[in-house]
């Protein structure tokens, strides 16, 4: 499945002004540093035996990725209005689950959104609404019961604890 096989991704404005901030970077000021190592690595010489102008050649690869990466997702995403507050499991959504038969009471609590939304101080875990648990609880309502297969086959049951919009 390619990225833009991958269909609309949510994001908080706060998110889409970071990620176009990031792009317009490396489109710049990023761009013309690696391409000023690559020339001053390519007037030392002999290209071939050349460490500097490789390891430069290669940073340039990962930079266009990188740059693609930010493009395809900038142009699929959706600037998300707070959703609605009404329990049920759906892009910018902060849901609340536990697994079936769970006798620890161990409640997780997740984003549902784009990972480029994942913030480490909140300590909040953004799943992604394509991945497998994701996808299964989407359009779930707080108190169903949902089952899906995990990655390495086992089917798994959650129970919808609760569902909010999140605020940021």
């Amino acid at each position: 499945m390619t990225q833009s096989d991958q269909g609309t991704i949510w994001l908080t404005q706060e998110a889409f002004d970071k990620l176009q901030q990031e792009l317009e970077n490396l489109k710049g000021p990023v761009r013309q540093e690696i391409i000023a190592k690559i020339s001053a690595a390519r007037d030392e010489g002999d290209l071939k035996e050349n460490g500097g102008y490789h390891a430069a050649r290669e940073e340039q690869g990962k930079l266009e990725g990188r740059i693609r990466q930010l493009a395809d997702m900038l142009e699929r995403a959706e600037v998300g209005e707070t959703p609605a507050d009404d329990g049920v499991v759906g892009p910018g959504m902060k849901v609340t689950y536990k697994f079936v038969g769970d006798d620890d009471d161990d409640a997780e609590t997740f984003l549902l959104g784009a990972r480029e939304m994942e913030d480490s101080d909140a300590g909040l875990k953004v799943y992604s609404p394509q991945s497998p648990l994701g996808s299964a609880i989407t359009g779930a309502k707080k108190g169903d019961t949902v089952a899906y297969e995990a990655p390495n086959g086992k089917e798994l049951k959650v129970v919808v604890l609760d569902a909010v919009p999140y605020t940021g």
